[in-house]
Order: C-alpha cells, then sequence, then structure tokens
C-alpha cells in the first residue's frame, strides 16, 4: 500500500496565478494615477459626452483591449518582468504636466498624465511584453481629445477650396474669410463644417486599420498620412458641392439643408474608399513563434511591483503638489468703478450691481458690459475658462459650445478722431459673433495695470508672475450686444453684414476710457512674500 507524496512547494506556485502581485501593482498604480489627475479624466469624459469630434473616444479603450488580447499569442510565454526605469519619464513628463497647468493647456495637462499612466504599464510589463503590446499601448493615445486648435485652418483650407472650385467653375462669388456669398445667396464655413470631427475619426480608424492590415512601419505611416490628407480634401469637395448645388437649384437655404446628414454619409463612402485602397498593400501576420513556457515574474520577487506602483504615484504626485503651493488664495480686488458711460444712441437702464454688471439699451438692441476680477496667483487655466465661459454663454445663451466667428474689433479702425491709444485700454478686443442667436460679443483683458493680448500672452505673464511669486490680479471684461427684440432689424442678417452692430460696439468702448483706467489700476501687482 503505498501513500501519495505531498506535491512539492514549486508546483504548488505554479499553479497559482503567477502575475497576481503585478496585476494588483497595476490595479492600485492606475487608482492612485486616476486620484492625481481626476479633474483632467472628468474634463475628457465631458468632451467625449459634449462633442461629436470626439464622441468615438469611449471606443477607444475597448479596442485597445481588444488590440491586446488580439496580440495574446505572441505575448504568450514572454515574461511579465518590472522594472523601474521607465519611470525615470515621469519627472520629465510631469515638467510638462506642470507646464501645461500653468498655461492652462487641459489637452497638454491629459496627454502627461496619460503618458505617466503608460510609464507605469511599461514598468510593471517590462520591455519584452510591451513591445510586443506597443500598439496597444499607442492607441490609447486617441483618448486625449486634443485638435481643437486645427478648426480656424480647417476653416481657411475648406473656404480656400471653394474659392478655387468656383473659380474654376467660373460661377461669380465673393469670399470673405469665411463667409461664400454667391448671387443665390450666401454659405458660410462654421467650426462645425471644418471637418475635424471626421478628421479625427479617420485618424483613429487609419491607426487601427494600419495595425490590423500591415506589418511594415512605413506603410502603416503612409496610410495614416492618406487618413490625415483624403478627409481635408473630401471636406473640401463636399463643402464646394453644397455651394454647387445652391448655384443649380437657385437656394443656398435649400442646398444648406440637411447639410450635416449628407456630409457623414458622403465621409462613410471616403473611409469605405480608403479601406478598400489600402487593401492590395495589406500584410498578412506572420505566426506567431512557439515560446516556451516561462515563469510571469522573477521568483521571489514579489513586492517589486507594488515598489513601482508607489514610486510612479510619488513621481507623478509632483507637479500637482507644485501647483497647489502656487496657487495659494488671494484677496479678490473690489476696486470702486465709476461706471460704464452711455454714449450715442445708448441709454443706460439702470446703475450696475455687485457684480459690476451694466445695462444699456441701443435703439432697441440690449447692450451689456461686465467686469470680471481674478484673485491674485489665480491660475492661467481659470482666466481661459472664464473667458471662453463668457463668449459660450454670449453665443449660445447656455454652457455649451456654440459655432461662433472669432475675430477682432479694432478700435482705432476708420475713426480719423483717435491720434493716439491711451496704454491702458485695448486698442483691440476680440470679438466673437453668433447667428443663433444673433449676438455679438468683445472681450478684453487686463493684467499687471496693462492691457493683455488674448491667447498665449497674458498665459504666459499670470504663469510667471505666478513663479515668481508675484500677487498679479486680472480682470476681464466682458460687452454683449444683442438685437432688437422681438424681430431682427436688416442690420443683424450674416454676419459678414452686420458693420452697424460692430460700429455701435466700437463706438460704445471708445467712450469708457475712464472705466478701463479704473479697471487697468485695480490690477496692479503686488509682490507677496
Amino acid at each position: 500500500m503505498s501513500v501519495a507524496s505531498p506535491a512539492p512547494a514549486a508546483t504548488l506556485a505554479r499553479d497559482r496565478p503567477a502575475g497576481w502581485p503585478t496585476l494588483l501593482a497595476l490595479g492600485l498604480g492606475l487608482a492612485g494615477l486616476a486620484l492625481l489627475f481626476r479633474a483632467e479624466a472628468a474634463a475628457a469624459l465631458r468632451v467625449w459626452r459634449d462633442s461629436t469630434a470626439y464622441s468615438h473616444c469611449f471606443l477607444v479603450l475597448p479596442i485597445a483591449l481588444w488590440l491586446a488580447w488580439d496580440r495574446r499569442a505572441a505575448a504568450r510565454g514572454l515574461p511579465l518582468r518590472p522594472t523601474p526605469w521607465p519611470l525615470l519619464a515621469i519627472p520629465v513628463l510631469g515638467l510638462g504636466w506642470f507646464t501645461a497647468e500653468r498655461l492652462g493647456l487641459m489637452e497638454g495637462r491629459q496627454l502627461a498624465a496619460l503618458l505617466m499612466a503608460q510609464a507605469l504599464l511599461v514598468a510593471l510589463l517590462g520591455w519584452r511584453l510591451a513591445r510586443v503590446q506597443a500598439p496597444a499601448l499607442a492607441y490609447l493615445l486617441f483618448l486625449v481629445p486634443v485638435g481643437g486648435f486645427l478648426v480656424p485652418g480647417l476653416q481657411h483650407v475648406t473656404a480656400g477650396f471653394v474659392d478655387v472650385g468656383l473659380e474654376m467653375l467660373g460661377i461669380p462669388h465673393v469670399v470673405d474669410e469665411f463667409s461664400i456669398e454667391i448671387p443665390e445667396g450666401m454659405f458660410y464655413v462654421a467650426e462645425a463644417c471644418a471637418g475635424l470631427r471626421f478628421l479625427i475619426a479617420a485618424l483613429a480608424f487609419g491607426a487601427l486599420y494600419g495595425v490590423l492590415c500591415f506589418r511594415d512601419p512605413g506603410r502603416r505611416l503612409l496610410f495614416l498620412v492618406a487618413c490625415l490628407v483624403v478627409p481635408i480634401l473630401a471636406n473640401g469637395v463636399r463643402a464646394l458641392g453644397i455651394v454647387l448645388a445652391g448655384h443649380l437649384l437657385g437656394s443656398a437655404e435649400a442646398a444648406a439643408a440637411d447639410h450635416l446628414i449628407y456630409g457623414w454619409g458622403f465621409f462613410s463612402a471616403i473611409i469605405f474608399l480608403l479601406a478598400l485602397a489600402g487593401l492590395p498593400f495589406r500584410q498578412d501576420a506572420r505566426p506567431p513563434a512557439a515560446a516556451a513556457a516561462m515563469p510571469l515574474v522573477p521568483a521571489g520577487r514579489p513586492g517589486a511591483a507594488l515598489a513601482i506602483a508607489g514610486m510612479a504615484c510619488v513621481l507623478a504626485a509632483a507637479g500637482p503638489a507644485a501647483s497647489l503651493l502656487l496657487n495659494r488664495p488671494g484677496a479678490m480686488p473690489a476696486p470702486h468703478l465709476p461706471g460704464f458711460v452711455a454714449t450715442g444712441s445708448c441709454r443706460a437702464l439702470d446703475a450696475g450691481d455687485p457684480a459690476w454688471t451694466w445695462h444699456f439699451g441701443c435703439n432697441g438692441a440690449a447692450l451689456s458690459a461686465r467686469v470680471e476680477f481674478l484673485p491674485p496667483h489665480a491660475p492661467p487655466a481659470l482666466l481661459r475658462a472664464r473667458r471662453l465661459a463668457a463668449t459660450e454663454r454670449a453665443a449660445s445663451g447656455d454652457d455649451a459650445p456654440a459655432d461662433t466667428i472669432t475675430g477682432q474689433l479694432d478700435l482705432a479702425a476708420g475713426d480719423a478722431g483717435i491720434t493716439e491709444i491711451d496704454p491702458r485700454v485695448p486698442p483691440r478686443w476680440s470679438l466673437v459673433e453668433s447667428d443663433e442667436p444673433a449676438r455679438l460679443t468683445a472681450t478684453a483683458t487686463w493684467i499687471g495695470g496693462a492691457p493683455a493680448p488674448s491667447g498665449w500672452s497674458g498665459r504666459l505673464r499670470l504663469a510667471w508672475d505666478g513663479l515668481r511669486g508675484a500677487g498679479t490680479p486680472a480682470a476681464l471684461v466682458v460687452v454683449t450686444l444683442a438685437p432688437p427684440a422681438p424681430a431682427l432689424d436688416a442690420d443683424w442678417g450674416p454676419a459678414s453684414r452686420r458693420d452697424a452692430p460692430r460700429r455701435l460696439l466700437a463706438d460704445f468702448l471708445r467712450a469708457q476710457g475712464e472705466q478701463f483706467a479704473a479697471i487697468a489700476q485695480a490690477t496692479v501687482g503686488t509682490e507677496t512674500k
């Protein structure tokens, strides 16, 4: 009678899930990074939900997981060997996150946070396994909703394409920036018609198609370039087709009806043709080489993965910690402002309120002027958010983004009476115009006692003052002009024809020198220790 001998300890160890310490460390590390960068994650989710250009981002993570699963045969047998060396990239990425935070660039913050998570993944997977899963890791970059800065350039390209096409077809037309006028009516290349949403979706499709159909990196790159160039040209063809249809139908409104729906059908056909064009050049996947069974983690080091995950979170926390130290609260300015003055056809409707808001009636049109002060040490992101919120509310009546025309209102242009501009008064205002509802909104910013141009200049000034410890408050002025109600005046037609409302708004701003001087004085910085 024989007695079964107990199983060796090594056999029992092999029966347990060998990678459980690494999987636990990965879960804890990603949870820690998600907690540190929860603002970035929440902002990305809002963009995915609210913008049709990025709604496909909800599919990116499932596709990346499927790519990882699809390459499981090539990964079978490779060691799951954590290594700390990829964590050296996190301090550099943290500096990039901090720079983006100082400049108010949410897309930069999101990209830096995602790259930190990828560095953690590489550190826990090990070099060999991470190399096999590189396509899945790289595809995660499409989680970042970046590309909005391309919209003005895409609008210019589309309008230019239509201009050249109409010239070649011999159709009389006039192009004024994004407005295209033919005898049958007027068309406008709005932000929604710039082609960004399709361009981003086409790039995501091209990256997936290249991974599945090509092995050669050169072919993948060429196909991705095709997915970049073809949608831009196709959007120009679509816009030209809409204008040509208006010319043939004799009505711009009839041709523009439901053009977005027709556009998606057109672009779906373009994607189908791109896929067909790539099929003759496809490369069949190599059969995975047989790999000997190997342990998933080095024996005797179950705590290495947890240590790497903890180190990654500590390194990643440096940027947010520095930001918290610099963003210490300051006293909100409470200056006495003389108030905006009525001028020309505008009459005051009230004397203002504690929120520094004044209302005027201008020949039936409603004009409102509001001043918002930001406290010392306010991050540049707050100034940018306040400005965007003000223009979006003015353009759409709520907090949802709207298709708008963005330009400048030059107070000195066309006025011979102005020979010198007060250095405390901005000569140019950012101008946002919308059609539904019809409104004009002018905005300007003061920092440190002087007007600050919109965009990078103001954000760089606030970022530098924050780094050197200067408590510099900022002020934002928003002036909105809306047409008479209930009927729209003839001057409030298409945006390209609103010369009279623009002149009225410019005349009102020219008369506010005393008010702007007081605002500039309220933003004189004070050094804080």
